[in-house]
């Protein structure tokens, strides 16, 4: 029994006419074999799951460096936060809920080791070879560095997910705002965790207009978002709960993400990322072979590397070049 062109019949019945229909696909760079059991977008779904990059998001920074703390979000946990809020909203929209999990489980298989700064500081060495995006990386990542020959509309949405990018479906639109639903309100509970914000520091219209407790505040964006796209060939916020972000946004960039707190450590960050790159382009022979293979510019394979590294690895690294080691007389 073929069971995939069972899910095209279903799809056909129930998603709304502006999804994004598995059979429509506009398919991958290459073609396989069909699966005679899952879609296309269900296997990008699982090829993203198991890839070597998506476990290395468990050891990379969300917002605080190296944070001393089981119960701080990491790379990996705000994915699958991304992930069930993109979910909930496609499910409810009847949207493509298979499309709309592969995209949200890659939107970040390229991001750096210690979170955005480490993103700035690549940025910075490769602005002579085009800059650095994370959402740029994590399609190179799924194209090259590790195969994964997903299918275009996981890519686009992958490459389009930040404020700047503008997603070709509307599953690509549910992730863009879903990963801005749960970096919003998970940093703010990450930095009252950290002491960075009191509970009643939020400004009074975002607690009355969301909600005064972390769960209220993702259920009212949830759901205004809804009501407002559902049945329509968009999906978006109202204008008022728009604003209401915009403002809950400017104030978590003031209080937290500039806070002394959570740029403390940055200096060092790109202390690190610098004098690596440097070394690494001097050592190539460091460098996996597999990256060595990926381009023809130096430089972009460094950044290849240095970008796949989590936190703790790339510090090794640092402390393996530039610590001295004692010895042992014998």
């Amino acid at each position: 029994m073929d069971h995939r062109k069972v899910v095209y019949e279903i799809e056909d019945k129930f998603l709304s006419p502006y999804a994004q229909k598995s059979a429509l696909t506009k398919g991958r760079r290459f073609p396989i074999t069909p699966c005679f059991i899952r879609t296309d977008f269900q296997r990008d779904r699982d090829r993203i799951i198991h890839s070597k990059a998506f476990r290395r998001l468990k050891h990379k920074t969300q917002v605080f460096l190296s944070p001393e703390g089981d119960h701080y979000r990491t790379r990996l946990t705000h994915t699958l936060e991304v992930s069930q809020i993109a979910r909930t909203i496609a499910r409810a929209l009847r949207m493509n809920e298979d499309l709309t999990e592969a995209i949200s489980l890659g939107h970040d298989l390229g991001h750096t080791p210690f979170g955005h700064a480490g993103e700035r500081a690549l940025d910075a060495r490769m602005k002579d070879f085009g800059g650095f995006r994370h959402e740029a990386q994590s399609v190179r990542v799924a194209d090259i560095l590790e195969n994964m020959n997903l299918t275009e509309e996981v890519r686009d949405g992958i490459a389009n997910h930040s404020r700047r990018g503008t997603p070709a479906t509307l599953e690509g639109m549910i992730v863009r705002i879903s990963d801005q639903i749960a970096y919003l309100n998970h940093d703010v509970d990450d930095a009252i965790r950290a002491g960075v914000l009191g509970a009643g520091e939020l400004p009074e219209a975002v607690r009355k207009g969301f909600g005064d407790t972390h769960g209220k505040r993702i259920d009212s964006m949830i759901s205004d978002i809804i009501e407002n796209s559902y049945g329509k060939d968009f999906v978006a916020p109202s204008e008022s709960a728009a604003k209401l972000t915009e403002q809950f946004r400017d104030f978590m960039f003031e209080k937290v993400y500039f806070s002394p707190v959570a740029k403390a450590e940055e200096g060092k960050v790109d202390n690190i990322v610098l004098f690596m790159f440097e070394y690494y382009l001097a050592h190539e022979e460091e460098v996996p072979e597999y990256l060595r293979q990926a381009s023809d510019i130096p430089e972009r394979r460094v950044c290849d590397y240095i970008a796949t590294m989590t936190d703790n690895y790339l510090v090794r690294m640092f402390e393996k070049v530039y610590v001295p080691k004692g010895w042992a007389l014998l």
